[in-house]
């Protein structure tokens, strides 16, 4: 078994790729759209994307007009980063969201998207983001929902021996709200299913949207630093 700076190292084109599908594009369009929205519009500018992978919502940030520092723990993944985000306001490092190199209320803003489900302390690491960000800050989480049909599908694969999945741990928003100190908020999106057309998932995700379901497949969580 790889360890987890090896475990993401043969996979940044194939996670590429998926987001430039029609209906993947349209997964990174709705995440992007909740993780900007719950990072707000902050007087400070500087952000940590802890697992940024391969800077899929990198340019996102920047848009938003946030400086970035990206951290993965996969050498691959920070050069795929790097090679695709040509800017001067991205600073890509290679390290462990587990024990962050970066000393105490360095950020303004820290995110992480879809990299804790790999951490064996998801409490040590959500600890991790709020001390390097500053008092009044904002903390994001994002991951994938226990109680989608995302995460139901993912579990099986990994009963079966996915290499990707056997080591992941999927949790529902309450699970994930309980792992920062104080209380904050959750809200989900994709609704839609994988296999659904991009026409149609546009309609579900409205739809669900509109019922506040819980069961989106992407769950992002907020807190602010006090």
């Amino acid at each position: 078994m790889p360890g987890s700076d090896q475990l993401f190292d043969e996979w940044p084109e194939r996670y590429d790729r998926w987001f430039a599908t029609p209906i993947g594009s349209l997964v990174r369009e709705y995440e992007s759209r909740l993780i900007l929205d719950l990072l707000g519009s902050p007087p400070g500018k500087t952000i940590l994307d802890a697992g940024c992978g391969t800077g899929v919502f990198t340019n996102d940030l920047l848009s938003a007009g946030f400086e970035v520092v990206g951290l993965d723990i996969s050498l691959s993944m920070v050069l795929r980063a790097r090679e695709k985000v040509r800017e001067d306001r991205f600073q890509p490092v290679l390290g462990d969201m587990s024990a962050l190199p970066f000393l105490d209320a360095s950020f303004d803003r820290t995110v992480s998207i879809t990299a804790l489900e790999f951490i064996r302390d998801a409490r040590g690491a959500v600890a991790e983001l709020f001390r390097v960000t500053k008092e009044g800050g904002v903390v994001v989480l994002a991951t994938l929902n226990s109680l989608s049909p995302w995460a139901v599908r993912r579990t099986e694969q990994a009963r079966n021996g996915h290499p990707l999945f056997t080591r992941t741990v999927f949790r529902s928003p309450s699970e994930l709200l309980s792992l920062g100190p104080g209380e904050g908020i959750a809200r989900t999106a994709i609704h839609f299913l994988k296999e659904e057309s991009p026409e149609r998932a546009i309609e579900t995700e409205l739809a669900g949207r509109m019922k506040g379901s819980e069961t989106g497949a992407f769950v992002a969580v907020r807190w602010i630093k006090l």
